[in-house]
């Protein structure tokens, strides 16, 4: 976009605009940007270049030697390559994007195209979205494809119409899967323990690996083209991030928010942490169940008993009591009465509770509220004492070392304990029988051991109060979650939430901002503060100097949840709690939320919850959740499958255009996506057909250009987008439908619905764009009326440059190549992302409706000519007849485009009224009824040659010499 030295000698100036203002030729930033852009984009097949240079002494084709443009088109080649015999913008034959992407994208970047001005004063509307971030230690799967792909379409359609559209990226510590990495890595190197290397010495080994593998995945979601603001980027252990967490801590525990307490957690044995419900798995698998007699109190080998089944019988000796339906008449005799536990020697009740399934089991369960979900509400119910039988590492504990359970289980682990604990039941008369039973078995996602249940003193968040206003912004209207259906899913997590263990038994993360006091009678008092400077302080204030100066502080071992640091990423990542920062009064909140289905309570609603609670705004007005990226035949992708797609190969072999573009068309709002390579490679084969239109297009304007004085794309933009009158009929069908086409993808792109807006430029494109007015334009180009020919070529370009636009959100790479090779004016946007969207272009229904005429007499003749094999090179004779005067003028009219897209004899066709043309009432043509008032009749003389044929019926098999 800047001017060389030979284009300013030449003296010429900045040319007038549309109403008259004057288009400048760059700013300095604009100037770097170009410059850089022509030599590593502009205009050859060999990218990246190995040697390039800028010919600015034929910055222009011979054909485009106006001093009107000031675009660059220059040679990048190696020297000496047979790339450089070819003309300097000559296209190549098709899009290399192994070569293009990765040059394309980091001049993007270095241009500082993807980062907005906060000017929170300016009236320029803003669009922001916040990346769900992915872990440090993860590498590029579909699914953050699928995210990154639906983001960025959003971001740049946004950015084009005009907002300053700001994307942000970042990635989460992971606490649990960076741990266990590293840990994995010392293990394998023979190393120490984390434990034997100590806390800190631990944390410097996880920071190593972070500095070292921590960009990968940053690298790859630029090679999806994601157009993030990076100089914005943000990693949860940031400092600022780590100031953010520890302030929603503080304010949340200062509001009686934030409580230590035992509750009911998922611990992890091997991780010895808690985990959160998403990274447990429920696996179903092959089980048993074990039936046994809950003996009476009093009662002697025989009975009475009540009969219990259970899939855990190791549980059996932290049970506080046994539990029944009130109408079940089996046992409504039993209620009240005490049992015995087995080789503990305690004894419990017999409970009743709705809760109770009569027709499961025997109809009785055991209640074992320390080591069950469901038991230990229950237990909260009734008031019974919750007995621990299980260490962390889930070795079975007795506490009694004179009962006879503690010398049969005590430190057994709980597999053992359950093998060694039937055995016991079996020799005391007490074991029924064992039955195979299929069950669901909650496993770690991170090391694969079964997660048990346990009664754990963590630190947990009150969210009753939180999710009132979460559940009123979504049922106000405020926030819309799309699509509608998950609202109720969402409102069903809200309205029976319960509270959120926020604790972690892990070093890598946010420290919990806790100190407790050591020394004298305050062992077990705890200071919340922002910092350890701050707790002494308060040490100060609460015990006075003095006493202070006696005690001691030790700061929590446990770090936070890693949702609990996620839960503030809509506002923390834009600088709160510096709420007058520009970036938080710019971008905040959120326009969008883009994520899975599958986190809508995990993440999203905890979001919510933080954000309402700590900004007291919503964090985003809109929730749009995706769905899952499936195979072709629905399944989840595992490499147990072995049906996984990896995004990078992909790319690596289809590009990246065509994995976006598969990703999202063809797809139903919060619906699993089913991928197939297929699917990608028809994608694929779509990017060569717009490379092919483009390069077509391309082609013939270097040729025509300054012969017939065109204006600039960015003219003839603008003029086409108010008015199309004057042009002749294919190319008003072709404007106005581009116009419809612009309209329905404006539209569905409003309303998040992807798949379609893509489904329906695929089609325009394929089917009418190039399928049909590009063919029909061959007959302008290739004419000798310079205004047709002129006609044509504005038509070409506006219509190409429209479907760029609205394709670059979708597909970036390809059209930003194509875009940069038409014929920009002075002061023309530098790139596509930064052109505007197409507005609402006029739409001539009539010319539509004239023009599908034609195409249904096209179909109609080559149906016709399929029908009796006419050899495709012939041309045949086609009598219209039509009373409609217009059509007939059309017709004629058309007669050049009819006859290349049918095959045609320009020179005997007939159009006209039944008096005028005269058609053959015998079977001599074949008659086809195009419409109602529309028939062509194809004479059987002109589609056949009769010698041929005799001379071909014989020989067919089957066929005498007598046949005729």
């Amino acid at each position: 976009e800047f001017q060389t030295s030979a284009s300013r000698a030449s003296g010429h100036r900045p040319r007038r605009g549309v109403g008259g203002s004057t288009r400048t030729v760059m700013d300095a930033p604009s100037l770097s940007y170009s410059a850089a852009f022509a030599r590593s984009l502009l205009l050859h097949s060999s990218w990246p270049p190995r040697s390039a240079h800028l010919c600015a002494t034929r910055a222009f084709l011979p054909a485009w030697q106006s001093p009107r443009f000031t675009r660059i088109r220059c040679a990048v080649a190696s020297p000496g390559s047979n790339e450089q015999k070819n003309d300097s913008a000559t296209m190549p034959t098709r899009f290399d994007f192994v070569r293009v992407e990765q040059d394309m994208y980091r001049s993007w970047e270095e241009a500082g195209l993807f980062s907005p001005v906060p000017n929170a004063e300016h009236q320029q509307p803003t669009f922001t979205v916040a990346m769900p971030p992915p872990n440090v230690t993860g590498g590029l799967h579909m699914g953050h494809a699928m995210f990154s792909t639906l983001e960025d379409i959003l971001t740049r359609f946004h950015r084009m119409r005009g907002a300053r559209a700001l994307y942000i990226p970042g990635t989460d510590h992971a606490g649990i899967a960076t741990q266990l990495m590293v840990e994995r890595a010392l293990a394998s190197e023979g190393g120490p323990t984390r434990q034997q290397l100590g806390r800190q010495r631990f944390l410097d080994r996880v920071w190593a690996w972070k500095r070292e593998k921590g960009d990968y995945i940053s690298q790859q979601l630029r090679r999806l083209g994601a157009s993030c603001d990076w100089t914005r980027e943000k990693f949860t252990l940031d400092p600022d991030m780590c100031a953010a967490v520890t302030e929603a801590f503080v304010r949340l525990h200062e509001r009686g928010l934030i409580y230590r307490g035992a509750y009911m957690v998922n611990w992890s044995p091997n991780l010895m942490t808690a985990v959160s419900d998403l990274e447990v798995d429920s696996v179903e698998e092959q089980g048993s169940m074990y039936y046994f007699k809950y003996m009476l109190v009093g009662s002697d080998a025989d009975g009475p008993y009540i009969p219990v089944a259970t899939t855990r019988p190791e549980t059996i000796l932290g049970d506080s009591a046994v539990c029944v339906h009130p109408d079940d008449e089996r046992y409504r005799n039993m209620i009240g009465k005490d049992v015995m536990v087995p080789f503990v020697g305690r004894r419990i009740p017999v409970i009743a509770d709705t809760y109770v399934e009569r027709d499961f089991g025997t109809g009785a369960l055991k209640i074992t509220p320390g080591h069950d979900y469901n038991d230990y509400d229950i237990g909260k119910r009734h008031g019974l004492p919750v007995h621990m039988m299980m260490d962390r590492q889930a070795r079975i504990v007795v506490d009694d070392p004179s009962s006879a359970a503690y010398a049969l289980f005590h430190q057994l682990d709980r597999f053992e304990c359950r093998r060694a604990i039937w055995a016991e039941l079996e020799k005391a008369g007490q074991s029924i029988k064992v039955e195979p039973h299929t069950l669901r078995v909650p496993r770690s996602q991170r090391g694969g051991e079964v997660v048990e249940p346990m009664v754990s003193n963590q630190w947990f968040v009150r969210t009753e109060s939180m999710a009132a206003p979460a559940l009123d912004a979504v049922r106000t209207g405020q926030v819309q979650i799309l699509p509608e259906r998950f609202e109720k899913v969402y409102y069903g997590w809200l309205e029976n939430i319960h509270d959120w263990c926020i604790s972690r038994q892990l070093w890598w993360g946010h420290r919990i901002p806790v100190w407790y006091v050591q020394g004298g009678d305050h062992e077990g008092e705890y200071i919340v503060a922002r910092s350890e400077d701050d707790a002494r302080d308060m040490v100060i204030q609460r015990y006075g100097t003095e006493r202070a100066a006696t005690l001691n502080l030790v700061q929590d071992e446990d770090v936070l949840d890693t949702w609990f640091s996620s839960g503030l990423w809509p506002f923390a990542s834009l600088g709160w709690p510096n709420e007058s920062s520009p970036d938080y009064q710019a971008f905040y909140p959120n326009t969008v939320l883009e994520t899975g289905y599958d986190i809508l309570f995990f993440w999203v609603a905890r979001m919510m919850m933080m954000g309402i609670e700590l900004t007291g705004k919503a964090p985003f007005r809109t929730i749009y959740l995706h769905g899952l990226v499936r195979d072709a035949q629905g399944r989840k992708m595992s490499k147990t499958t072995g049906n996984v797609i990896d995004p990078v190969e992909t790319i690596d072999q289809y590009g990246t255009d065509a994995l976006r573009y598969a990703l999202v068309t063809g797809t139903t709002p919060g619906q699993d996506i089913p991928l197939s390579l297929e699917k990608i490679e028809a994608n694929r084969n779509f990017v060569n057909k717009l490379w092919n239109a483009g390069r077509y297009i391309v082609t013939n304007l270097e040729k025509m250009y300054d012969p017939l004085g065109m204006r600039s794309a960015d003219e003839v933009f603008s003029e086409y987008a108010h008015t199309i009158h004057g042009l002749p009929l294919p190319e008003r069908y072709i404007v106005s439908r581009v116009h419809q086409v612009a309209q329905a993808v404006t539209e569905g792109l409003e309303l998040y619905n992807f798949g379609e807006p893509g489904k329906l430029i695929y089609e325009f494109l394929w089917d009418e764009f190039a399928d049909w007015y590009i063919e029909a334009s061959k007959t302008r180009l290739y004419a000798d009326k310079n205004q047709a020919k002129l006609e044509a070529c504005e038509t070409l370009v506006y219509v190409l440059d429209v479907c760029l636009r609205l394709l670059h959100p979708f597909m970036p790479f390809v059209t930003e190549s194509i875009w940069l090779r038409l014929p920009h004016g002075q002061g023309a946007p530098t790139s596509i992302m930064l052109s505007c969207w197409p507005a609402q272009g006029p739409v001539d229904c009539d010319a539509i409706a004239r023009f599908q005429r034609l195409q249904r007499v096209v179909r109609a003749v080559r149906n016709a000519r399929a029908e009796y094999q006419v050899e495709p090179g012939r041309r045949i004779t086609a009598l219209f007849v039509s009373e409609d005067a217009s059509t007939v003028n059309d017709i004629r009219e058309e007669i050049a485009c009819l006859a290349l897209l049918a095959r045609l004899d320009v020179d005997t066709f007939q159009a006209g009224s039944l008096d005028d043309v005269n058609p053959p009432r015998d079977d001599s043509a074949v008659h086809l009824i195009v419409e109602n008032g529309l028939d062509v009749f194809l004479p059987m003389r002109g589609m056949i040659d009769f010698d041929k044929e005799r001379q071909r019926l014989p020989q067919q098999p089957g066929r005498g010499e007598r046949d005729p």
